[in-house]
C-alpha cells in the first residue's frame, strides 16, 4: 500500500517526486522491509507517466481555445509567443536548451518539475524524444538531490531522537 501511496503522490503536480520521496524515506525509517530502491523507481516511473500526456495535450488545448470568446487572446498570446521564443532558443541554444531543460527539471524547487518542464517543451514546440530524455535526466537528478536531502534529515532526526 505504501508503494501505492509514493507511486500516487509522484504523479501530483508541483509536488512530484519531490514530495513523494522524502515520504517514502519516512515510511522506509518506520519499516526498514520498505525497500527505497523499489520506491524510487516507482516514482520516477509515477513522475513521468503523464509527461507524453502533458506535451501532446498542452498545445491541442491552446489550438483548441485560441477561437473562443473569452480565452481565445490569451491562449493565441501563448502558442504565439511559445513558438517565436522555442524558434529562437533553438537557432541560439541549439541541443544546450535540452540541457537547460534538464537542468531546470533537475533543480528541486517548486514549480520546476517534469509536468512545468514538458508543458514548457509543449509550448515552444521542442522535440518531443529530446524533451522526453531531457525531463527524465532532470527528474534523475532531482532524485539524486532530495534523496540525499532526505536521507540526511531523517538520518539526523534519528540521531537526535535516540
Amino acid at each position: 500500500m505504501n508503494y501505492l501511496i509514493v507511486f500516487i503522490i509522484s504523479m501530483v503536480p508541483l509536488i512530484e517526486l519531490r514530495g513523494a520521496l522524502p515520504v517514502a524515506v519516512g515510511f522506509h525509517n518506520g519499516d526498514p522491509s520498505f525497500n527505497l530502491i523499489v520506491a524510487l523507481i516507482l516514482i520516477v516511473l509515477g513522475n513521468m507517466l503523464p509527461v507524453p500526456f502533458i506535451y501532446l495535450f498542452a498545445r491541442k488545448v491552446l489550438e483548441w481555445g485560441k477561437d473562443k470568446p473569452v480565452i481565445g487572446g490569451f491562449f493565441t498570446f501563448c502558442l504565439k509567443k511559445g513558438e517565436q521564443g522555442g524558434k529562437k532558443l533553438e537557432e541560439k541554444a541549439k541541443n544546450g536548451l535540452y540541457v537547460a531543460l534538464a537542468l531546470f527539471v533537475g533543480i528541486p524547487l517548486p514549480g520546476t518539475g517534469a509536468w512545468t518542464g514538458m508543458l514548457a517543451a509543449s509550448i515552444l514546440d521542442m522535440d518531443f524524444k529530446k524533451s522526453t530524455i531531457a525531463v527524465l535526466s532532470g527528474v534523475l537528478m532531482a532524485g539524486v538531490i532530495v534523496g540525499v536531502v532526505s536521507l540526511g534529515a531523517f538520518g539526523a532526526v534519528n540521531a537526535v531522537m535516540k
